[in-house]
């Protein structure tokens, strides 16, 4: 099912400790992974200290970017689930004064979102 869940767009939920070791290059000494997800070949990672984005790249995936969020600069955050017309349930981050959002994450379930988004506001609201 995470695999079949990850092709439609949804999210699913992956091993802290696998992701943890796969991120050891990008993450500072003593940060721990706390909750990871899974979107196709994208991961959204929440660490003690920073919301981290992985975007795997091109036909390979060999090509990666890491968008390090954080929590402390995220200003805002909201959740448009579907509807009837518009099918796709949206998760936009704003960073700062930012007028645009810094991020767009586009998921095809409504619990996907509203289960990345608990955990968002657990790390920023603390």
């Amino acid at each position: 099912m995470g695999l079949f869940s990850g092709l439609l767009g949804n999210a699913s939920q992956k091993d802290v400790d696998k992701v943890e070791q796969d991120l050891k290059d990008i993450l500072i000494s003593g940060e721990q992974v706390n909750l990871a997800f899974s979107l196709v070949r994208d991961l959204i990672v929440f660490t003690d200290y920073r919301l981290i984005l992985v975007d795997k790249q091109g036909v390979s995936g060999k090509k990666t970017s890491y968008k390090s969020l954080p929590y402390r600069s995220i200003s805002r955050f909201t959740v448009e689930t579907s509807g009837h017309f518009d099918l796709d349930a949206e998760l936009k981050i704003w960073v700062s004064s930012a007028r645009e959002p810094a991020e767009i994450l586009q998921f095809k379930s409504d619990s996907s979102v509203i289960m990345i988004q608990k955990a968002l506001a657990e790390a920023v609201l603390k």
